[in-house]
């Protein structure tokens, strides 16, 4: 599934069995793994979690625009509907076709069944697993490659009015030096210009006093 990407997707992410947070957006296969700005925003706490030894997985709603009734309904009329087609060629009417052979062995049907052929066992398979796509969480990227970090001093330790450091004197404190992060979206960038330039107009003006 390298480089499919899922524009209108629910994702969530699940820590130990419970479902902590859920994103709706776009996402992306890679190479690795699972990227892309619901993937991204979701990852603070998949990361997080994962270093705690905690059980994490991604669950992708691949229709969420349709409740379990609606899409079973959907899934009978596109069977009933193809006869002898065969059910890979149906499933293009609603997945990607990178992602068909995929949900078709993690279902365990046959490729080449007649959709009239297709049990109700297996129909309710193949709706169980469009909204519940899981992928259990094995690791993560590098600190390299994080876009955002999170750690750095302490706020409780910085004078806000002036980004000045409450322990030293004349040591001000900017940017993602600062215990302090956002989602993304331009809020960490805007952390960083307001930060620094609140540091900098402090230092200029205790110097010239």
């Amino acid at each position: 599934m390298q480089g499919l990407s899922l524009k209108n997707s629910n994702v969530s992410v699940w820590v130990d069995h419970k479902k902590v947070r859920s994103e709706f957006g776009e996402m992306m296969f890679a190479h690795y793994g699972l990227t892309g700005p619901v993937i991204l925003t979701l990852s603070k706490i998949a990361v997080d979690s994962f270093d705690k030894n905690k059980i994490v997985e991604i669950s992708i709603d691949l229709k969420p625009a349709l409740d379990e009734q609606k899409l079973d309904n959907r899934l009978q009329r596109e069977l009933n509907e193809s006869g002898k087609k065969q059910i890979r060629n149906v499933l293009k009417n609603l997945l990607p076709s990178k992602l068909i052979p995929v949900v078709l062995e993690l279902t365990k049907i046959n490729q080449y069944k007649e959709c009239n052929q297709i049990s109700a066992k297996e129909r309710k398979k193949l709706r169980v697993l469009l909204k519940d796509l899981r992928f259990k969480v094995n690791g993560h990227r590098s600190y390299k490659e994080a876009i955002i970090t999170a750690g750095g001093i302490d706020t409780n330790e910085i004078d806000g009015k002036t980004m000045m450091s409450k322990r030293i004197k004349n040591l001000y404190f900017a940017g993602e030096i600062i215990d302090l992060d956002a989602e993304t979206g331009g809020y960490n960038f805007q952390i960083a210009f307001s930060t620094g330039w609140l540091a900098g107009k402090s230092a200029v003006m205790k110097e010239n006093n």
